[in-house]
């Protein structure tokens, strides 16, 4: 097994003394088969009273309501948790290759329809003519395969771009740009497969990678789709392969603007907001066992704090 300690650091500057309303902080990862949350501490400044929720996504999710006002609102999140070896060690597609187009189960199919509405309807006809025009090709054999055509082709069109703005791209702004931040990349995966028939998700989290270890990463966003018998499946279209050891889920859900990890407002002017600022790092603590060796590329080494997913407070 291996552990991990991620320490995620936010600070939002302000030019004057604000009141802070009701902040929502999605910042502590997923539990599952694979991955045990061991310690978690939560540091925020100035005072406040904290509540645990679980959203309709099933993602932790931490309330907090200011009993001070400031200059300064300081978020420190720092999590120890457990990953089970291995994860997983076998192909891509064992234990069984799922036919395409995708049959959900009754049992699945109401569920499995909320992922299937696009999150950009405006955006369909676009996305569909793109799909005909650059993969105009599907694999029956094979779901997910076909899904990983998706994200290959992405990942070779669109060109990284860190961004620093709020929220995504539209999926016909990524396309038209042919550039965009994972989040973008992640939404654009998202809705095509959407548009190919197969359920799918926006996925937050963390990226063990050289610039996370350097204490210099953000968080970084990819897309899960879902499959009768294999589940939830993950590929990152910014790295241009199926999600790993290297990723650590924090949040899901059927928008981006869902996971976003600090979301709040404060009262005061728009130009009493000065900056923010965010540092994502982590230590691997130990590597015992058997556990899938980490290659990395320069994108990944790239991936530092300017592309952030969460918005500054609204005024």
């Amino acid at each position: 097994m291996e552990h991990l300690r991620i320490q995620h650091h936010t600070t939002y500057y302000y030019n004057n003394v604000v009141e802070f309303g009701r902040h929502r902080l999605v910042l502590r990862p997923r539990e599952g088969h694979d991955v045990r949350v061991e310690r978690m501490r939560l540091r925020i400044e100035p005072a406040h009273r904290l509540m645990w929720a679980r959203d309709v996504f099933g993602n932790s999710v931490a309330i907090v309501d200011f009993t001070a006002s400031g200059t300064q609102l300081d978020i420190r999140s720092d999590v120890t948790i457990r990953r089970s070896s291995p994860f997983p060690q076998q192909q891509p597609h064992a234990p069984c290759v799922i036919s395409y187009p995708v049959v959900y189960d009754a049992l699945e199919t109401t569920i499995a329809t909320a992922y299937l509405a696009p999150s950009y309807p405006d955006d369909q006809e676009g996305i569909q003519a793109w799909l005909a025009r650059d993969i105009p090709n599907v694999q029956p054999h094979d779901a997910e395969a076909t899904i990983f055509d998706i994200g290959r082709r992405i990942h070779d069109m669109v060109k990284y771009q860190r961004r620093m703005e709020r929220g995504v791209q539209m999926p016909s702004q990524t396309l038209a740009r042919l550039s965009g931040s994972c989040r973008d990349m992640a939404t654009l995966m998202m809705d095509a497969a959407r548009a190919r028939g197969i359920a799918a998700r926006f996925a937050s989290g963390y990226l063990d990678c050289p610039a996370s270890i350097a204490g210099r990463a953000a968080m970084h966003a990819w897309t899960e789709f879902y499959l009768p018998t294999l589940g939830w499946r993950g590929y990152d279209p910014t790295l241009g392969e199926p999600t790993s050891l290297k990723h650590v889920v924090v949040g899901v859900s059927y928008h981006p603007r869902g996971v976003m990890p600090v979301s709040g407002v404060f009262n005061g002017a728009a130009s009493d907001y000065r900056e923010m600022t965010a540092k994502v790092k982590i230590d691997r603590l130990d590597n015992e066992g058997d556990c899938e060796t980490q290659e990395t590329t320069a994108l990944e080494q790239s991936l530092d704090s300017a592309d952030q997913a969460q918005d500054p407070p609204a005024s």
